[in-house]
């Protein structure tokens, strides 16, 4: 059981580290829009070029995980990527996040927890 926690968990990072790099990549852009000179700016955008590599990798992990584990174990856990998204957002953006936030990042954890039980 603790090979599909570290796997999912390993995927679940790059999952989410993936949506950083995305969110950061979209912070140093121009104003966006359906122009060339838009996506032509995305082209030199290094932060949008590491989402896509840590988004592929976590798709090829997921592929793995799917295929020798049980999808009744293995989706529910992706739920983490919720938890490591909220500490991103506090962390990495500064956002605030309210106590109800944090109640249901508790609820997602205890949920995964259950589930590996």
């Amino acid at each position: 059981m603790w090979k599909i926690v570290l796997l999912s968990v390993v995927q679940c990072l790059l999952l989410s580290g993936g949506q950083v790099l995305l969110k950061l990549a979209m912070n140093h852009t121009g104003h966006f829009g359906f122009t060339w000179a838009f996506f032509r700016s995305l082209l030199a955008n290094w932060r949008l070029l590491a989402s896509g590599l840590c988004m592929a990798a976590a798709t090829v992990l997921w592929l793995y995980i799917i295929r020798r584990f049980d999808f009744s174990v293995a989706y529910p856990i992706t739920g983490l990527s919720y938890v490591f998204g909220m500490l991103a957002a506090v962390w990495i953006f500064h956002e605030a996040a309210p106590i109800t936030r944090w109640i249901g990042v508790a609820l997602i954890m205890g949920g995964v927890a259950l589930i590996v039980k």
